[in-house]
């Protein structure tokens, strides 16, 4: 059986058709998708921002000072927005041997585990991110002082990428609380349901016709 055939109520599955909302569970999703898909062309502006350096430094001989710290900001930030984008359109990592063997009610039950488990951990690495974030933001005397990278241009990136990591988490962890709430609400599963069990390929074409040995009198 095709994994798309075995997904559980309320779980949509990702697919690779062109469609940027299949698999998407909320509103929330389809909103983050778009905020996503939009900073995906981050990396082209990346790379032609690259391209630039490799000009004016070997073309030219006068290489900016500039190119390398903004690529490695603009990935990063790729990078970071990169787990809301998955969970968004659910398309993270995942291994499905116990999930695809397991009937439909136990599939109910890791649906809510996994919820339960994605939450937590966004929620941890939100507050330890809170951490990071504050500490490259404030000073010891706790003034708001950015993190900068100390070369010869020193741009805060460093600060500025550490707020894009706690965004991105907060986000993950707004989405995974969403999805909670909808599997532990959405309607659960008959007791004895399960995968397979064909009851509902019956269809009214394969009913015997109470007429097939009905002979016309002569």
């Amino acid at each position: 059986m095709a994994e798309h055939d075995v997904a559980s109520p309320g779980l949509p599955e990702a697919s690779d058709d062109h469609d940027p909302n299949l698999g998407t569970r909320t509103p929330l999703d389809r909103l983050v998708g778009k905020g996503t898909r939009a900073a995906a062309w981050l990396v082209l502006l990346a790379m032609a921002i690259s391209v630039f350096e490799v000009v004016m430094r070997y073309g030219l001989d006068s290489p900016t000072s500039w190119v390398h710290e903004t690529v490695i900001f603009m990935v990063a930030t790729s990078f970071a927005l990169g787990g809301p984008a998955a969970l968004a359109n659910n398309r993270h990592i995942r291994v499905r041997v116990l999930y695809d063997l397991v009937g439909t009610r136990f599939r109910y039950v890791l649906d809510c585990f996994n919820d339960v488990m994605t939450f937590v951990f966004c929620l941890a690495m939100s507050y330890a991110g809170w951490v990071m974030f504050w500490r490259a933001s404030h000073s010891p005397l706790g003034e708001w002082q950015l993190e900068r990278s100390g070369t010869s241009w020193n741009p805060p990136f460093p600060a500025l990428t550490k707020g894009v990591i706690l965004f991105a988490l907060a986000v993950m962890t707004l989405q995974a609380l969403w999805h909670l709430y909808q599997t532990f609400f959405s309607p659960r599963p008959p007791e004895g349901g399960s995968e397979g069990s064909g009851a509902s390929d019956a269809t009214p074409d394969a009913a015997p016709d109470a007429t097939a040995d009905h002979k016309e009198p002569r």
